[in-house]
Parts: structure tokens; C-alpha cells; sequence
């Protein structure tokens, strides 16, 4: 045999061998006992099949095609969630959703690529494909469904979160023709009372398409969970549901000759409860007896809450997820219980609605506080963001949840040695509130003041200062921007929840909110100007922010500066910043306090 064929013999033997060691690990070889297949051959495998199917204009005519790439991508997030190609799975599985929704025009294809996206997002935030996957969900809004202020949000994100990614200055650049786009749509947007970026003309009306990520199959939101937190004087309802819906809410009195106890239900349109869900929910705190769900029609969920000894109730829906918050206060003794509507005009509260301007009193209130000279005797203080929400990232690895939590315990320590209070965290470790939780621990624990931490960001990072938040409509589109980012949420879902902050919020507790903001953010200002003479003075500002709503006490939001400036980036973490910081937010409560003490004994 000559050398030529001898070295074309061993080729083709070693291509067979290979073949087969390939087939085997595929699952092809019976002989092995039906090996699972490795992380890496079927990353191997799903990459082969979509480039061949992105390559073939014949091949991505039809779904299967599409659906059998995806599903190996599938078997190895499923497989291997700990494995790096799990990671890159996702992210191709996406785009071939989103490239497969160009193909079939159904929404549940670009649904799919989202949740694949957040996905990934959520399951490996600090993977070098992290910010790819924002950056995909921000292109996705922007060019599929035409939401451009959600794009603006996401393409945000990517430059806050991952500044060192490669995929900020695409984002930048993305950014500055939305920011272009969206002026000239605000220009021609109708005159209303609405402050911040309009949407475009033709999507000013509710959309289908906002109700369709979470619908179940018949086309009708789920119920998803209902979770509680409750003392005998003060609990706190939330029903979580897959996609917004309008909903009425109902008060019954008490019926002893049925045995009936007090009963405020929901009724939800366009929803149905699965079977998973809990149909009663015991609570038993002799405020709150217990909570129960049903399909009370076809179309419609009723949320049943029995109570005994209900003052005052609030009803108000947040979003990101969509879901309704329900707070009741313990009837006190004198105090008149909350009277029942009549059964023929239940309160509805539709989804969408225009932005309507806060009523602003005419007189200048004086709190129960201040009429009765109480002190400040307990504070909640909340930590901003923390496990899965890492809140805003800088260069290095800074993370805003770890800034907030560290200044929260200096912040306890000063003003338990400068006012001798109790002071109280919503978290003392990195874990995950959800934001109307943390306002339930202030109000569970009968606080007299509470103050949440957070740390700013800005896609121009010349921007830097404090400012400081107390809850009120957006007067300015930069105070829309940052509550938008720390509510996790669109702007437009900001400007709806304006529509129902007249009747969350009393006069009294804006005014005391306000001059708690006023003093607090003085505090910190002078204090901190010792030391860094070119600090910026933002000044006090309001906002709708999601942790401040249902306060029933004085409640501020604190940016204690801007992780996307340099020179304020590098003092954020340190402990000289933040016990200049915290010694600031002492003073101003002190500040607060003698002023409310003043007043009352006649100042």
C-alpha cells in the first residue's frame, strides 16, 4: 500500500471513530446506556442546527425548524443550570425567538424571547452575556413592539449596570436617538396636565399587547400568588397577577344572623385563578381572619378578605409585576368604621388612565404630630435593593445594594447615639424585599419616621449630588428617570399610578414628608460640604416612588450620590463618605424634630 493511501486509510478510520463517539454521546449509541449528552456537545449541537437554519431561507419558512434548535438550547439550561453554556443557551434561545417572531408575526414569540433574556439576566447577572441580554429586551421594545420609553428604560440599564460591557456604547448611541425621538413625540403629545416623555400618538390609548406577557391561554390574566403581612392593628394584602387588569372593590357589613363576618372583596376582569393557588389563605390576626380566591364567573376572580374591627382600608395596583395592594388599619375606639359603598356603584379602578394633577391644599396642615407634641421615638430604616436587585453597578464591581446596606448601619448607629431613637432595618443581610413589602415592615412596626437608601445614576456621568424624595407626583422628567429606575419599572406605568396618588395620600403626611426632606437633605448638604467642597446641592424633589406608598408616617426617599460620576463613585463605598453621610441624615431628623417640637409648644 503506498504512503498516500496508508495516510487517507487512517484519516477515514479516524473520522468514523469520531463520528461514533459523537453519535454516542448524542444518546445515538444503545450500547452505552443512553449517555446523557455533555453541556458542551449539545451547545455543539444547538449551534449547528441554527446556523444551518439562519443560513437556509427554505428552512426558516417553517416553525418545527425553529422550535427543534430552540429545544436543544432548552435541554441545557434544563440540564445544566450551573453550567456556562447555560448561559449562552438562553441567549440564543432568545434571539431565535425573537428572529422567529420576524417569520410569524405571534406575539408569544417575542413574549418568549423576553422571559429567556430576564432569564439569563436573573440566573447569571454577572455573566459576560448579561448586558447582550438587556441590551436584547431594549432592542426587542424599540423595534418589535414600538414602546420606546420602555426602551429607553432598558437601554439605561445597560449603561448603569454594565459600564464596562460592551454593549454601552451601543446603548449610548441607542439613547440618543430615542431621547431625539421622544422629544418630538413630546411636542406633538396633547396638552394635558402629564408631565414627562409621551408616548407615541398612536399608542396613547391602552394597548392589547400590555396585557398579553402574562396571559394564560384562554387570553386572561393569572392570579399568581396572594401574600400577606399583618399585627392585629395594621395588615397588609398583595395579590400578584400576570398581566394588569381593571378591578372593583367592595365593602359588606358584617351579617350575624348568617354567621357572616365583615367581608371586602376584589373582583378582578379578565383573570381566573389556577387550581395551584390556595383558595384560603388563614391570617387569624384579629384584624384580618383570612383571604380567599375563587372563580366567582368566567371572566371574573373574586378576592375575598374576612375582618373583624377595620378602620381605614387603601386599595392602589403597582407594576413589573402587575399586582393590587390592599391596606387595612385596626378600627380604633371612637373612630368610625369605613362605610360600604352601595352594592350598584362598586369603586372601579380601571388599569389606564390620563394623569390627572394632585389637588394641593390651600392651608399649610398641621399634623396629629405636631397637635399633640409626639416625639420621634422609632425609625425604619430601608436599605435599598439587595439579593436578585443589585440596584445601580459602577466600574469595579460597585453595586449599589452593598453602598446601602453599609451606610444603614452607620446610619442606625449615629442616630441612636445623637437622638437616642430605636432604629429598625428592613434588612440587615443581602436578600431580596419587594418594595411594598419594606413599607409594610415601617407600618407593622408602628414607626415614626422612615427613611429609604438609595445611590443615583445618570447616563451623563457629569452628573452627580444629593437629592432627596418625598412622595408626590413627578414634577420634573429627571425625578420621572429616577423613580422609573427605582420602582423597576416603565415610565408610562409611572404616569398611570399618578392617576391614584390623590387618594393614597393625606395632606398631612405630605407636608411632614416634605419638611423631613427639607431638613434631612439640609443636613446632609452642610455636613458633607466640610469635606467635599465641590459637593452638588440637588435639592428636595417629589416623586411616585413604590417603597414610600401606604407610609402612615413621614416617609423619605435619600440619593446619597451618583455611582456613574468618577470622583463620586470612589467616595461612595468609604466609611469617611458614608459617616458624613449618616451624620447629616441625623442632624436633619434632630432638625425635624425640634421644629415639630417647637411648633407645638406654639412657635
Amino acid at each position: 500500500m503506498k504512503k498516500a493511501e496508508i495516510t487517507r486509510f487512517i484519516q477515514i478510520m479516524l473520522l468514523a471513530t469520531s463520528t461514533m463517539l459523537a453519535l454516542a454521546c448524542l444518546g445515538g449509541g444503545q450500547a452505552t446506556g443512553e449517555a446523557v449528552p455533555s453541556a458542551q456537545v449539545l451547545l455543539h449541537s444547538g449551534d449547528v442546527c441554527r446556523k444551518g437554519l439562519l443560513q437556509s431561507p427554505e428552512k426558516r419558512k417553517f416553525r418545527e425548524n425553529w422550535l427543534a434548535c430552540i429545544g436543544t438550547y432548552s435541554r441545557i439550561y434544563t440540564l445544566y443550570p450551573d453550567k456556562d453554556e447555560s448561559a449562552w443557551a438562553l441567549y440564543h434561545a432568545a434571539r431565535l425567538y425573537r428572529d422567529m417572531f420576524e417569520v410569524s408575526r405571534l406575539p408569544c414569540d417575542i413574549d418568549e424571547a423576553l422571559k429567556l433574556f430576564q432569564r439569563l439576566l436573573d440566573r447569571y447577572p454577572d455573566h459576560r452575556l448579561a448586558d447582550d441580554a438587556l441590551f436584547g429586551m431594549a432592542d426587542i421594545h424599540e423595534t418589535q413592539r414600538k414602546d420606546f420609553t420602555q426602551a429607553y428604560l432598558e437601554y439605561l440599564k445597560v449603561t448603569i449596570r454594565y459600564p464596562d460591557g460592551d454593549m454601552r456604547p451601543f446603548a449610548s448611541k441607542r439613547l440618543d436617538v430615542l431621547s431625539k425621538v421622544m422629544s418630538r413625540q413630546k411636542g406633538t403629545a396633547s396638552s394635558g396636565g402629564g408631565k414627562g416623555v409621551a408616548a407615541p400618538p398612536e399608542e396613547s390609548a391602552p394597548r392589547e399587547r400590555d396585557a398579553q406577557p402574562g396571559k394564560a391561554p384562554s387570553g386572561k390574566a393569572r392570579v399568581t400568588d396572594i401574600r400577606y403581612w399583618s399585627t392585629p392593628s395594621y395588615t397588609r394584602v398583595v395579590v400578584d397577577l400576570s398581566a394588569p387588569v381593571s378591578y372593583k372593590e367592595h365593602l359588606l357589613k358584617a351579617d350575624p344572623d348568617a354567621h357572616k363576618p365583615r367581608r371586602f372583596y376584589l373582583d378582578l376582569e379578565n383573570a381566573v385563578v389556577p387550581a395551584e393557588i390556595s383558595p384560603v389563605i388563614p391570617i387569624k390576626d384579629d384584624l384580618l381572619q383570612k383571604a380567599r380566591a375563587g372563580q366567582y364567573d368566567k371572566d371574573t376572580v373574586r378576592v375575598v378578605l374576612d375582618m373583624e374591627k377595620v378602620g381605614r382600608y387603601k386599595v392602589f395596583h403597582l407594576y413589573d409585576p402587575f399586582r393590587i395592594v390592599v391596606d387595612i388599619q385596626r378600627l380604633e375606639e371612637k373612630e368610625p368604621a369605613a362605610a360600604a359603598p352601595k352594592a350598584s356603584a362598586p369603586t372601579k379602578r380601571p388599569v389606564q388612565k390620563g394623569v390627572r394633577k394632585a389637588e394641593k391644599s390651600s392651608k399649610d396642615s398641621v399634623s396629629l404630630a405636631r397637635q399633640l407634641g409626639l416625639g420621634v421615638n422609632r425609625i425604619v430604616i430601608d436599605p435599598g435593593h439587595g439579593g436578585k436587585d443589585p440596584g445601580c453597578s459602577g466600574y469595579g464591581g460597585l453595586r449599589e445594594k452593598e453602598i446601602t446596606l453599609s451606610l444603614a448601619r452607620v446610619l442606625a448607629a449615629e442616630i441612636k447615639k445623637e437622638l437616642g431613637c430605636e432604629v429598625i432595618l428592613t434588612r440587615t443581610k443581602d436578600v431580596y424585599l419587594p418594595l411594598e413589602r419594606r413599607t409594610a415592615i415601617a407600618n407593622m412596626e408602628k414607626a415614626d419616621l422612615f427613611i429609604s437608601l438609595h445611590v443615583n445614576a445618570h447616563r451623563d456621568s457629569r452628573v452627580n449630588g444629593l437629592e432627596t424624595y418625598f412622595l408626590n407626583m413627578a414634577l420634573d422628567e429627571n425625578a420621572m428617570m429616577v423613580a422609573a429606575r427605582e420602582n423597576a419599572t416603565s415610565e408610562k406605568s409611572i404616569s398611570d399610578l399618578q392617576n391614584i396618588l390623590n387618594d393614597l395620600m393625606m395632606n398631612t403626611k405630605i407636608n411632614e414628608s416634605s419638611r423631613l426632606a427639607y431638613q434631612v437633605q439640609g443636613g446632609m448638604v452642610k455636613r458633607l460640604r466640610r469635606g467635599y467642597k465641590d459637593l452638588k446641592d440637588l435639592g428636595v424633589k417629589q416623586a411616585p416612588f413604590y417603597v414610600l406608598i401606604g407610609a402612615q408616617m413621614p416617609a423619605i426617599l435619600v440619593e446619597i450620590g451618583f455611582i456613574t460620576n468618577g470622583s463620586e463613585r470612589k467616595r461612595l463605598p468609604t466609611a469617611t463618605y458614608q459617616s458624613r453621610v449618616a451624620q447629616g441624615i441625623a442632624a436633619g431628623i434632630k432638625a425635624y424634630v425640634q421644629e415639630m417640637t417647637a411648633a407645638y409648644k406654639g412657635g
